[in-house]
């Protein structure tokens, strides 16, 4: 059978998407072959005489230009979402130039057509499908937040009064966001709501490389608590949906002003994020500079830690754009080297713990015992 991305592998899975050429973009020389479902070659010129240099990509999965909004869900998401629902945290995040389809890869047109949904509505059609057909034994809470990273503020996106959210750390807790609007949910067409909602309270502004850029990342948080009624266990899942601002160099972007320094933020938090996953796959680095950005500050868990992590590199089929496709590739090559360490979030039941310490406590008494034959001697 075919093998899903990252369902037993710790590593981060990582899937490429060429999207199609939009009416605006003259027909020009081919920039990629795909060699293969996992493979694909990027052709750059290196002179004016037609020699080009090629660099082939390995990840694990390549989805051209003719792939479906379901086909990528199915390969980049499904697993992940599937794994959240067992009890995992996932995290599933967008990278890539703008206009390069991360938006709509992630949220796609329109949130209720079934045929263009992107990632978000799809995962919460799979959730809701999931909680309506479990036993009778299972009761599930599902609550959503929603943020975004705007020049190194976290704006709460559900309340968007809350413009400057601290990040908090906590044993139990793990890396949170202090405040943010959490929404309990019981059915799909509330989150789509709230996912509506939110989209329109995000930065965008018009830009060289696309005139409804987004300039912030965003970030929709699913949080589920699954309990089961007969032996009173509990499992939870949190899942990280991640839109990234577009990783473009300043100078392309035709920014200045404002969105110059807005650029220059994005650059910072990406350029970070590109530091965190070099450290986390280079023996030789010690350090992993979580802190040196909210982004990666939230995202700790899922670079390195306790979540099952898909990176869902999208790139542009025109040749004006080789040199960010290139470094959008490589990114999702290094990234690809990271492992993660997933484990199931579960709280055991009264009973459990009764068992758990009656064999610890059989465990000390076997020691004791042992002691005392040995002090005997």
């Amino acid at each position: 059978p075919k093998k899903k991305p990252n369902k037993s592998s710790g590593n981060v899975a990582v899937v490429c998407r060429v999207r199609p050429r939009i009416a605006s973009e003259h027909q020009d020389r081919r920039c990629f072959d795909f060699d293969s479902n996992k493979k694909l070659t990027l052709n750059m010129a290196s002179d004016s005489h037609g020699h080009f240099n090629s660099n082939t990509f390995e990840f694990d999965k390549v989805l051209g230009p003719d792939s479906d909004q379901k086909e990528v869900y199915d390969e980049a998401a499904r697993p992940i979402v599937e794994s959240v629902l067992e009890g995992f945290n996932g995290a599933i995040f967008a990278y890539g130039q703008t206009a390069s389809g991360k938006t709509y890869t992630m949220i796609g047109d329109n949130i209720d057509d079934v045929e263009t949904q992107g990632i978000i509505p799809r995962m919460v059609r799979t959730v809701f499908s999931r909680i309506q057909s479990a036993s009778e034994d299972m009761e599930f809470s599902l609550k959503v937040s929603m943020c975004e990273i705007y020049n190194e503020n976290i704006k709460d996106l559900l309340n968007p009064s809350k413009k400057n959210l601290k990040i908090y750390e906590e044993k139990n807790k793990g890396v949170y966001i202090q405040d943010i609007t959490e929404r309990w949910c019981v059915d799909e067409h509330q989150v789509y709501q709230l996912l509506r909602f939110g989209n329109k309270n995000r930065a965008m502004a018009s830009t060289a490389m696309n005139n409804q850029s987004s300039r912030s990342h965003s970030l929709f948080i699913l949080t589920l608590l699954m309990t089961n009624t007969a032996d009173g266990t509990s499992k939870s899942g949190r899942l990280y949906l991640v839109d990234l601002a577009g990783s473009e160099r300043v100078s392309r972007s035709g920014a200045s002003g404002q969105l110059l320094e807005e650029a220059k933020s994005i650059n910072q938090s990406l350029s970070t994020l590109g530091k965190v996953i070099l450290a986390l796959t280079d023996k030789r680095i010690t350090y992993i500079p979580y802190r040196d950005s909210k982004l990666t500050r939230i995202l700790t868990e899922s670079l390195g830690g306790n979540s099952k992590t898909c990176l869902v590199i999208t790139c542009s089929p025109h040749s004006s754009n080789e040199a960010e496709n290139l470094s959008t590739l490589r990114f999702g090559s290094r990234a690809r080297n990271i492992k993660n360490v997933p484990k199931v979030n579960r709280e055991y039941s009264v009973a459990e713990l009764k068992l758990l310490l009656e064999k610890a406590e059989e465990k000390v008494k076997t020691h004791e015992m042992r002691i005392r034959v040995l002090a005997s001697q």
